[in-house]
């Protein structure tokens, strides 16, 4: 009687899947960079993956960084429970 709802993503073979999937779709990006040309500004933006390697630098980065910025600006857990006894 206890049955849920089975979603697409329970299943840890669809998410291989779709890990699959997007692991192709980067390499198939990636290997495009190959044959589109580029109007490109400076000169190491001429180099092979550029994109891929700017983006991905690019987010690691914003990551290291929210990580940091979480001790600034965390509350504490009994935040709001805090302003409720206030009041009373």
């Amino acid at each position: 009687m206890n049955q849920q709802k089975k979603h697409m993503f329970d299943n840890p073979k669809n998410v291989k899947r779709i890990l699959y999937l997007l692991y192709l779709i980067c390499a198939i990006l990636v290997g495009l960079d190959y044959f589109i040309h580029r109007h490109v500004v400076h000169e190491w933006e001429k180099l092979f993956g550029f994109y891929a390697i700017y983006g991905f630098v690019a987010c690691v980065i914003l990551v290291l960084l929210a990580t940091q910025m979480r001790k600034l600006v965390m509350r504490k857990e009994d935040y709001y429970q805090e302003k409720e006894n206030v009041d009373d």
